[in-house]
């Protein structure tokens, strides 16, 4: 795929809310001048999608569209338009023979925010740029015509079909002739079989998904979706603004997808090296900011100057769905599913197993996703106990030797921070540090290895399918912000008793009390609007902390710790 490099992804919501996290984290080392600022960066993907105009699909039914001539010896065409429904456990499709297209996907074991089965056609995009399973080719006026003639449907299902099933339809011309199969199981999948030809010649033209999904109903939902594909072990995930419209992207890849934050629909090519993918991307009137309208993706997927066989994936991104979607053509070694199409991100080796771990906590303990949350924090603070103690100890070396450093550093302050001279401080300094025991940067690594979590946390929760429209407590979804945002205001008050309970020996008593306020409203801030779920995870954990640190300072290491606190205080005052 070198011939169509890709643009590089545009940072998200996600990587703001980190670089803020490591910012406020770098405020609280700035007085611990050994540490080194470290933070990992993503790849930047390599692949670059061929530019060109966005033309939308036609609308597939309009009381403009004139009815069909009588058909002739050599054509196939119906005399009206006809609908057929096709369903098994999961899913209810709504199939018309004008274009052969899909007019409703009802996924039946989800719903939308209003309780009702979820709809994963998006109606209004579906009417501007048109609707799933039709056929996109180059040619404008061959998909026109695709895309609103009748076709002939077998087998006439009067109505209805229950999986596993089989519908085709037909269509020909003096010109063209078009057959489009579709074969149904038990499971997500659906196998799409088309072909074209045009003045006896086969025409490029593939099966389309032209424009978003039914649950993308606010701006927030909208910007979650992007254009994904996986070529070996490689994923390149495209953002909503670098999907160029009408570009192509030639294959070999094992996979190419629309989606959104939950929902995805998935090109599964039966030849992934004869594979290509036209990216789409249009947009809808926002009735709440009419100069920001909402913009949506699609692709069309198949093979160039032939006919298409694939397979796809219409369904939930849930990792235990997904996990049974075979792929081919995967090199040995790899994943051989559809599982990276969920993105946990760089700390997807601490994200994933954490969501495994939350998921078998409801299973399992409690079915609550709320209160599976509150136990696995509990389990998570527990098993970083020992690292708050190591944290406290560093401390108290670090204030036990602190008189000692002070003396070095006034003999040599008439040296300027250029003098040669300067080395032999920095040398007495290490060679105390050695005699007694300090790890300089021991105070600040149990933070560090604490913050991965949280981070991992924010991630797993903005990908876990599970906790959408999960209920707990007052909150009714955990995916999404608290209403009455009482989470994040127990952030705060949780952070302000952290801060006045934790002594913090390396740190000017002046400072610390602009850091005790700073630090519990900045955060405060950042949890105003994350999801609820994270929010209770980071608040039940403040509280186990101050917990754990009210019997910390009860212990003789504790008290130490604040009768030195104390009395360097005292000496600050005289």
């Amino acid at each position: 795929m070198a011939d169509f490099q890709g643009p590089q992804q545009e940072p998200g919501t996600e990587r703001r809310l980190l670089l803020v996290f490591a910012l406020t984290f770098l405020i609280i080392l700035a007085s611990q001048p050994l540490l080194k600022k470290y933070g990992p960066k993503t790849p930047e993907p390599a692949q670059q999608a061929q530019n060109a105009p966005v033309t939308p699909a036609p609308t597939t039914a309009s009381p403009s569209v004139p009815p069909p001539a009588p058909a002739s010896a050599g054509t196939k065409q119906a005399s009206a338009e006809t609908e057929t429904v096709v369903e098994n456990d999961l899913y209810r499709i709504r199939f018309t023979n004008r274009g052969g297209q899909v007019k409703s996907w009802v996924l039946k074991k989800f719903q939308d925010d209003k309780g009702q089965p979820l709809e994963l056609v998006n109606a209004n995009a579906a009417a501007k740029y048109g609707y799933p399973l039709g056929l996109w080719a180059y040619d404008e006026g061959l998909r026109n015509k695709l895309n609103s003639a009748l076709y002939l449907q077998n087998p006439d299902a009067g109505g209805g079909l229950t999986a596993p099933a089989d519908i085709s339809f037909e269509y020909s011309d003096a010109d063209t002739a078009v057959r489009k199969t579709f074969h149904f199981d038990h499971s997500y999948v659906v196998k799409v079989e088309t072909s074209v030809v045009q003045k006896g010649s086969e025409a490029t033209a593939f099966p389309v998904w032209p424009a978003g999904f039914g649950d993308e109903n606010t701006p927030a939902a909208y910007a979650a979706a992007r254009v994904e594909y996986q070529n070996g072990n490689d994923v390149e995930r495209l953002a909503l603004k670098k999907v160029a419209g009408g570009g192509t992207i030639r294959g070999p890849f094992n996979w190419a997808a629309a989606s959104d934050q939950y929902f995805a629909a998935v090109f599964l090519p039966e030849d992934p090296a004869s594979a290509a993918m036209v990216t789409l991307r249009g947009a809808l009137d926002n009735p709440a900011d009419a100069k920001h309208p909402n913009e949506l993706v699609g692709v069309a997927v198949g093979r160039l100057g032939g006919a298409t066989e694939e397979r796809i994936y219409v369904g939930p991104k849930a990792l235990d769905v997904l996990e049974k979607v075979p792929v081919a053509g995967l090199p040995a070694g790899a994943e051989p599913d559809l599982r990276k199409l969920v993105d946990f991100g760089w700390l997807g080796l601490i994200a994933r197993p954490l969501f495994l771990w939350l998921k078998w906590t409801y299973n399992h303990i409690v079915a609550n996703w709320g209160w599976a949350i509150v136990v696995q924090t509990l389990i998570i603070n527990l098993a970083l106990l020992p690292l708050r103690i190591a944290q406290m100890k560093s401390m108290l070396k670090m204030q036990r030797v602190a008189p000692q450093i002070k003396s070095i550093q006034e003999k040599y302050k008439k040296y300027s921070m250029r003098d040669p001279r300067k080395q032999a401080m920095n040398e007495e300094i290490a060679a105390l540090y050695k005699k007694e025991g300090v790890n300089p940067a021991g105070g600040c690594l149990p933070l560090i290895i604490q913050m991965p979590f949280l981070f991992a946390y924010y991630r797993m929760l903005g990908v876990a399918l599970d906790l959408r429209l999960a209920h707990w407590a007052w909150i009714p979804d955990l995916s999404s912000a608290d209403p009455y945002h009482i989470l994040p205001i127990a952030v705060i008050i949780s952070m302000l008793f952290m801060q006045r309970m934790t002594p913090q020996a390396g740190m000017d008593p002046a400072q610390q009390k602009m850091m005790n306020l700073f630090m519990p409203v900045m955060l405060g801030f950042i949890s105003w609007n994350l999801a609820a779920g994270l929010c209770l995870y980071w608040s039940v954990g403040n509280v186990i902390g101050i917990v754990q640190q009210v019997i910390m300072n009860r212990t003789p290491l504790g008290r130490e710790m604040r009768e030195m606190m104390e009395k360097r205080a005292r000496k600050k005052d005289k």
